[in-house]
């Protein structure tokens, strides 16, 4: 009986452990999952003894809820290791509405460079239910849905005169929009940096911004970065991707400054993202560990044998 509550015991504490502890890369290892299931097969051996030996019938009931238990929490840990898909981080603009396979739609909340509270990003699931991710994990099916904080920079630009400008990204995930993802990175003086490029048709420019941490913008020398502000990096080429003429300018603490034709402008800020991380199955995982406590439960106040009398 011991044997068999510590097997269903390190069964049930490895498949917690993937929901306390989710997005962990050892649960999609072959040898986790292997070793996951050759323990659900050795509970189930013990099982098999104990359900002979019981010499009662809630004896053998406990030892069958107990194998029963360890293999629905144990199935449900290999299948999401072994089929369930990778980590997968969902990023978009403000108002932005992203699908996400099997889940629903993402739907980011409206936002300015100058807004002090965001609203939370919103998960539309068929038919016609709403739920609002906010700064809560939630669990949702064979998925744990949590958001994360990543730096984004909303850009600015006007003509000479002052003239608002429009920018667009042909290359970014929303066409019409003033927030670059900085989703690519490159190393530029030692540094590994974030960086995004942005469009002015009106004035035929492409423009690349790359972002910098404080820490990073107090490193370059002649930046214009007061301690503890951000900066953006803009180098601004024509409209057939050509350098132009001293066309690399430092906007730091988001004050603008010109630089080809253009007065730019760029505010480093951060926005939620969504990182959806496969996890087994929370309502399978509770039945089995409902039965395996039940079982235990039942074996450890079973009858006992009584002394025989003189």
């Amino acid at each position: 009986m011991i044997f068999l509550l510590a097997a269903a015991a390190t069964v049930a504490a490895a498949v917690v452990a993937e929901l306390v502890l989710p997005g962990r890369l050892v649960y999609h290892a072959g040898w986790y999952n292997v070793t996951l299931a050759a323990l659900v097969v050795v509970t189930f051996a013990a099982g098999r003894g104990c359900y002979r030996r019981a010499q009662t019938a809630r004896g053998r009931i406990a030892a069958l809820a107990v194998v029963a238990g360890t293999a629905f929490a144990g199935f449900a840990g290999v299948t999401s290791g072994l089929f369930a898909p990778d980590n997968s981080t969902y990023a978009g603009v403000p108002g932005q509405r992203v699908r996400v396979e099997s889940l629903g739609t993402l739907v980011f909340p409206l936002a300015s460079a100058d807004d002090s509270e965001l609203g939370s990003v919103s998960l539309e699931r068929p038919p016609r239910s709403t739920l609002a991710l906010g700064d809560r994990r939630r669990d949702i099916g064979g998925f744990i849905v949590r958001t994360v904080e990543r730096g984004v920079v909303y850009v600015e630009a006007r003509d000479l005169r002052g003239n608002r400008l429009t920018v667009t990204q042909p290359s970014g995930s929303v066409f019409l929009s003033p927030v670059l993802l900085m989703q690519h990175r490159q190393t530029i003086a030692g540094l590994d940096v974030p960086f995004d490029s942005f469009n002015v048709p009106a004035m035929r420019r492409i423009v690349k911004a790359i972002a910098f941490t404080p820490a990073q913008a107090a490193m370059m020398l002649h930046g214009g970065a007061m301690p503890g502000e951000s900066a953006v990096l803009f180098a601004v080429d024509d409209d057939k991707d050509r350098p132009l003429r001293n066309a690399i300018a430092l906007s730091a603490g988001g004050r603008a400054v010109r630089i080809g034709g253009l007065v730019l402008r760029g505010s480093a800020a951060s926005y939620p993202a969504v990182e959806v991380v496969a996890a087994p199955n929370l309502l399978v995982v509770i039945f089995g560990l409902l039965l395996v406590l039940g079982g235990a439960v039942a074996l450890f106040s079973g009858p006992r044998r009584s002394p025989a009398r003189s």
